[in-house]
């Protein structure tokens, strides 16, 4: 049995070193424009402290400039390496397929790739402003919002990536219906156990405020809207009555194939 999946473990190992190397390689090149890459990142935050908010980014521990330079450079790493990323998951998934499924190699990886950098767009010019200014202006009144970078940086990534990675689901959809697992139905059937799970998802990116976790879930739930969409034109389910009707339709060509078989009576 392991020697029948020591190839896909092979090449399993070789599509995450390329895509580990590229995101390097991407790391390394972010590493070096870290500043204008924070003075971006920063810019929802700085608008917030403008308006309303009293309160600074501070550095509290000596290593948190390097650990934040790190971590946004690996943020802007990982979404510029996202094509490869897919590309290489598409090559590990294609030997399974059929002829025809693996023609939509191209689309799975563009739109793949777009839908991560939409959702990351999404939550930075929509999302997060207002999220991050109603955390910060809870009893600003009473205590100034000084933030440490680190705390900000790990909030800010939460966020981008979670809605990165919620806006695959309609390229998700698309796939899995395109291959037959699933249908609408399957979607539909399925809706109110997906709500739930959006919002433990919501609850654990945002902070512990329902309006946070709302503003996360409720693009999830469109989102999961929009797949069940995609996977009807796709993949439609069989409804019932097209069963029966076309089981009725087969009917009289079964009683007329019997009847002519059937030896003629001298």
């Amino acid at each position: 049995m392991f020697e029948d999946l020591k190839p896909h473990i092979q090449d399993l190992r070789k599509r995450l070193i390329i895509s580990v190397v590229c995101i390097v390689v991407a790391f390394i090149g972010c590493f070096a424009f870290w500043k204008p890459i924070f003075a971006f990142i920063k810019a929802p935050i700085e608008r917030a402290f403008s308006d309303q908010v009293q309160g600074v980014l501070v550095q509290l521990v000596p290593l948190e400039g390097i650990f934040s330079a790190m971590s946004i450079s690996f943020l802007v790493a990982f979404t510029l390496s996202t094509p490869v990323v897919f590309w290489q998951l598409w090559l590990f998934i294609a030997p399974g397929l059929y002829k025809n499924e693996k023609k939509i190699i191209v689309p799975f990886v563009l739109f793949g790739s777009a839908m991560f950098v939409l959702g990351a767009l999404f939550a930075y010019y929509i999302i997060f402003p207002f999220m991050i200014k109603y955390v910060l202006m809870f009893g600003n009144d009473m205590f100034e919002a000084n933030i440490s970078v680190e705390a900000y940086i790990s909030f800010f990534i939460r966020v981008i990536l979670g809605f990165g990675i919620a806006f695959e689901l309609p390229v998700l959809a698309f796939f899995l219906a395109k291959v037959g697992l699933i249908t609408d139905e399957t979607l539909r059937s399925f809706f109110k156990y997906a709500v739930v799970i959006i919002f433990i998802i919501a609850a654990i990116i945002t902070p512990p405020d329902p309006f946070s976790q709302l503003l996360m879930a409720i693009p999830l739930v469109i989102l999961y809207g929009f797949a069940i969409l995609i996977a009807r034109f796709v993949n439609p389910a069989i409804k019932p009555q097209r069963v029966q009707d076309t089981q009725e339709s087969l009917k009289p060509e079964s009683k007329k194939s019997s009847t002519s078989k059937s030896p003629k009576r001298p």
